[in-house]
């Protein structure tokens, strides 16, 4: 039985247009996301036989295999709750995530501040890659990660909450090669009530990475 499942999307194909069209939104879970989950549970495979033959010869290749696909499947699966057709803005105490607007102006200096990096970070990406807002439970505060692939340049035991993806198949469809254009709008979409559950449950779960005994 396979480790890792494709999730539902939390809405239909046509619910984040025009910032993101059907097409896109079809191909990119069906197609690309189902690629990764797959990736993944054929890697586990993969090294259950090394294990079982005790063959090493391809251990390197293996391990980089699962964590590119493993982490292209954890920050799709964010990807997807991170939007909402009736998303935007930015995080306001009114709206009940006055905890995750406070935890980002401490971190960055102010809402645009944390927005012109996040922005600059996912439209600069090196040819495939993410911007990501993460939770950084040695400091307790959030940062910002310019990811390559899926899982290069990240910090150890930080949470993402919030993830812009920055692969050419995430809108090559319709914004072409203008990446900037596509991260700008993403912004119209930002499910920041999902966002804040992320956080929280992050902060909660800060005590669980061991720096010593």
């Amino acid at each position: 039985m396979a480790t890792y499942t494709l999730p539902e999307l939390p809405y239909d194909y046509a619910a984040l247009a025009p910032v993101i069209s059907p097409e896109i939104i079809e191909l990119h879970h069906d197609k690309h996301h189902a690629a990764y989950v797959k990736g993944a549970n054929d890697t586990l495979e993969q090294l259950a036989e090394a294990r079982d033959k005790d063959q090493w010869g391809s251990i390197n290749g293996l391990e980089k295999n699962l964590a590119f696909h493993l982490s292209g499947h954890i920050l799709h699966s964010i990807y997807w709750h991170n939007m909402t057709g009736d998303g935007g803005g930015e995080p306001l105490d009114k709206d009940g995530v006055g905890e995750l607007a406070d935890a980002i102006a401490e971190s960055f200096g102010s809402f645009a501040k944390f927005k012109a990096q996040l922005t600059k970070a996912s439209a600069t990406t090196q040819g495939s890659g993410w911007g990501v807002l993460a939770y950084e439970p040695v400091s307790g505060r959030l940062i910002v990660e310019q990811i390559y692939d899926h899982q290069g340049n990240v910090g150890q035991g930080s949470v993402p909450i919030l993830v812009f993806d920055a692969w050419e198949h995430a809108f090559y469809l319709q914004y072409k090669n203008q990446k900037v254009d596509f991260i700008e709008a993403m912004w119209q979409v930002v499910n920041w009530q999902d966002v804040a559950k992320r956080y929280t449950s992050a902060k909660q779960r800060a005590n669980n990475l061991l720096l010593a005994p």
